[in-house]
């Protein structure tokens, strides 16, 4: 790291002799510093900081030495990013970052938040406002880790939705703090306080600090989902960060002043951002190496809507590159139907649209993704930088009343079956239903647990009836899988799993993938986040073991929380399982190995 520290020193500050003084090496004594810099493989790569610039008049980019020399001294490696508006560019640019630090600038345009211009606004520059608002986009659905500094935590609050003070002296007139000191950046002006328990107060421990100020607009309707981490004495908002779901923090003052005048604590922001963004690379490292499989989701229901391609960013919250984005190798497409009609053969047509469908998106999208059966077809998918589609049905009404049809189904690629869904149907009883049709599996139910065990199909338990539950462990010969169901020990939902079911699922040798939707994680679903979700894998973990939980997300069907809300979060949850500790083996178990076990077992025993 010295090495590597030096030699950025001499490229950007010039080469010092002994004695201090600066001076030019000669080629060779350049060429031999450059030959002495090694890596040490042993040693944590350094994280790469982006660090948003200021456009030239000439169209130039340009940045201030103080953000590049505070992450130098924060063990970050900052990495310029030119004010361009090409966005694929600028995608590629931030495929390789770990974190970013957006930088200040001139007044922010009021166009961005839906409002009028008054007289006393500044000039603005559209090109840098556009630059900055992409940027954010593309870094924020990585979620790579963001710190914004004066006109930066003004753009991270329009990006996000909120609203600026266009002109401070005449917008918030009982101010009798002047924001625009003429001192220079390195000494503080007026008192800021931290807010307790907030990521700011944690980074910033004081409660009270002095900061410099050089702003002529600042934060009005802080954005949704994020709060305010620090005030002026005069109630003037300092500091806002998103709720903890997410490492995004910004701060009105400059801090990298204060670090090029010597300050130790304000370096403690960039020390932040820097630890952020080496979390967030040993995520990245971790997805690169593991296999991620989302065990659930609806999309097929979204395919079958007319003119629709997986291949585009489109809204929906299953698409390739949101799972590009959030570093997924794998989603098992469910074929869903409902129980609206008593017709066998509309239900049955239904899930061979879907499949169609599914095989369609393929298709057309083949060189970015292909159909996966076996976790072989998973790992030649991966090594071939491509993304698989494994296939399941969610309801066994979508069979009718036939086997030949469950047959049929998994000879065209299906590999597990939900048993049922919210409501009865001809094989067994549902968590949904307030009366119990079979007080458990029918009889046709057992033929279709035996027949899916012989052909080599998962059996999903997700949504059935307690009673019915434990009829399917006691019958099956095989693993069972329970595709999206959480943990009742933490959410009452009947559709969630009780500590009991738990153990017994794991005695089985099955697995059950914690569901990221927001009813099944707390029982005000409006409070649900990315922790509560983690904190049921935890829970799950602790009752039944770590070789028998993974991960779903019922995306395009109802899943979501707040923090993770789409194939692109996912990379979030390896963060905050990196957080507790977890190892690298562990989380790839939860990640995918687990089910892979399950899946290969029961494979290998049809193929007997």
């Amino acid at each position: 790291m010295k090495h590597t520290l030096l030699l950025i020193s001499l490229l950007l500050l010039g080469y010092l002799d002994a004695n201090g003084q600066e001076f030019s090496p000669n080629l060779t004594d350049l060429n031999r510093m450059v030959d002495s810099c090694s890596i040490d493989a042993k040693t944590e790569r350094q994280p790469l900081i982006g660090v948003s610039a200021s456009r030239t008049q000439r169209g130039g980019s340009t940045v201030s030495g103080t953000y590049i020399n505070a992450i130098l001294k924060a063990g970050g490696i900052p990495v310029i990013v030119p004010v361009i508006t090409d966005v694929k560019a600028l995608r590629h640019t931030v495929s390789q970052l770990d974190g970013l630090v957006m930088t200040g600038g001139e007044d922010f345009s009021p166009f961005y938040y839906k409002e009028d211009t008054i007289a006393y606004m500044n000039e603005t520059d559209s090109i840098r406002d556009i630059y900055d608002l992409a940027l954010l986009k593309l870094v924020a659905d990585r979620n790579i880790p963001i710190l914004g500094i004066c006109r930066g935590e003004q753009a991270i609050n329009v990006a996000f939705g909120g609203t600026l003070y266009q002109d401070i002296p005449t917008q918030y007139p009982s101010s009798d703090i002047k924001h625009r000191q003429v001192e220079p950046s390195t000494q503080g002006t007026h008192w800021i306080n931290t807010i307790r328990g907030t990521q700011l107060s944690a980074v910033l421990p004081a409660t009270r600090i002095l900061t410099n100020t050089h702003h002529h607009q600042g934060v009005k309707d802080v954005a949704p989902y994020f709060g305010v981490s620090a005030r002026a004495s005069d109630g003037f908002v300092e500091a806002i960060e998103a709720y903890p779901n997410k490492s995004v923090m910004g701060v009105q003052f400059h801090p990298e002043g204060h670090v090029a005048g010597g300050d130790t604590a304000m370096l403690n922001l960039f020390k932040h951002i820097v630890r952020e963004a080496q979390l967030y690379n040993r995520a990245k490292e971790l997805h690169h190496k593991m296999l991620t499989i989302d065990t659930h989701c609806d999309a097929p229901s979204v395919f079958v809507r007319g003119n629709y391609d997986v291949g585009k960013r489109e809204r929906n919250q299953v698409n390739l590159p949101k799972m590009e984005e959030g570093m997924l190798d794998a989603v098992f497409m469910a074929c869903y139907v409902g129980q609206s009609v008593k017709d066998d053969t509309t239900a049955v047509a239904r899930i061979e649209q879907q499949l169609d469908a599914i095989y369609q998106q393929v298709e057309q999208n083949r060189d970015k993704c292909g159909i996966a059966i076996t976790s072989a077809d998973l790992i030649l998918l991966k090594q071939s930088g491509k993304k698989a589609f494994f296939i399941g049905i969610e309801n066994g009404y979508g069979i009718g009343r036939s086997l030949a049809n469950l047959r049929r189904f998994h000879q065209r690629g299906v590999n597990y079956m939900t048993l049922c869904h919210m409501r009865n149907n001809d094989i067994c009883d549902s968590s949904g239903d307030t009366v119990a049709l079979w007080r458990g599996l029918s009889p046709f139910g057992r033929k279709v647990v035996k027949l899916m065990n012989r052909i080599g199909m998962m059996v999903d338990v997700s949504h059935v009836s307690d009673k019915a539950f434990y009829d399917v462990i006691r019958l099956s010969s095989m693993p069972v899988i329970a595709s999206h169901s959480s943990a009742r020990a933490l959410c009452g939902h009947a559709r969630n799993l009780t500590d009991e079911q738990l153990r017994a699922l794991a005695r089985n040798g099955g697995v059950a993938q914690i569901c990221i939707l927001d009813e099944f994680i707390n029982d005000n679903p409006s409070e649900a986040d990315l922790q509560g979700a983690i904190e049921h894998i935890l829970h799950a973990v602790s009752v039944c073991g770590i070789d028998h939980v993974g991960i779903a997300s019922d995306f395009d069907g109802g899943g979501g929380v707040i923090g993770c809300n789409g194939s692109n979060d996912m990379i979030s949850i390896t963060i905050k399982l990196l957080e507790k500790g977890y190892s690298d083996e562990d989380i790839a178990k939860i990640w995918g190995g687990n089910l892979l076990r399950v899946m290969q077992r029961v494979q290998r025993q049809s193929r007997k």
